[in-house]
């Protein structure tokens, strides 16, 4: 059934959103970003054994258009996905705010929810355009690994754990610059959210965390097929 893969990735990607923003917002500052760049990637790790038989474990916009740009996924599935991922990351984001409202933590505006930002919401003050690289650069690496990982019988047990690898990595490097996006769904959801209590800071800037990931996406499946898939052909 199709409602079933949809149904996994929105589930999916309310894990990554609720534990990887989840561990940046609640502990933070005890994790450090190693921490929640790890709380990130076994996110993935996780979900691959949960749902990857099930969607292939997408559950993020930017990897679902590189395997759509690679003619592994249809037009069809391509939205399906998408609106699920979004649906999962906001969902995961108000769920997140609830927990955080509950408790003793200076409320959802103190914890920042996650989100991704630069200039002033930026710990480093990287500017818009800095944002944009940074952005394009990790995705393009990230959504890589995915393609590269998943094209074969060989490598495909190890998928997981790889893409897993790869987003704690990507992470470590863009924690202090943007909060690390990678994900348009990841960065929707907590700036949705922190926007309907009344800080739209992170909604304003969140075209940046939608688009460049977007564009890494697709620079990925041009890479992948322009050099990558032609050395595995040779």
């Amino acid at each position: 059934m199709q409602s079933k893969k949809y149904i996994a990735e929105a589930f999916g990607t309310f894990v990554l959103t609720f534990f990887g923003c989840g561990s940046a917002a609640i502990a933070g500052g005890a994790l450090g970003n190693l921490g929640i760049a790890m709380a990130f990637g076994l996110s993935i790790v996780a979900m691959a054994f949960v749902i990857g038989g099930v969607s292939g474990c997408h559950i993020n916009p930017a990897v679902s258009l590189g395997l759509y740009l690679d003619k592994r996924l249809s037009a069809t599935d391509l939205i399906g996905y998408w609106v699920a991922q979004f649906i999962g990351g906001f969902v995961a984001a108000g769920a997140l705010a609830l927990v955080i409202s509950l408790a003793d933590l200076g409320g959802i505006a103190a914890t920042g929810l996650g989100c991704n930002g630069y200039d002033a919401a930026s710990s480093t003050g990287l500017t818009a355009a800095g944002a944009v690289i940074v952005e394009i650069i990790l995705t393009c690496v990230f959504v890589l690994s995915v393609l590269g990982s998943t094209a074969n019988e060989q490598t495909a047990p190890f998928a997981g754990g790889i893409i897993g690898l790869t987003l704690a990595f990507v992470h470590i490097m863009g924690i202090p610059l943007t909060g690390t996006s990678v994900n348009p769904a990841r960065s929707f959801g907590p700036a949705a959210v922190m926007a309907l209590n009344g800080d739209v800071t992170a909604l304003s800037q969140v075209w940046v965390f939608i688009v460049a990931p977007l564009v890494g996406a697709a620079f990925a499946a041009l890479i992948w097929r322009n050099l990558c898939a032609v050395k595995d052909n040779a």
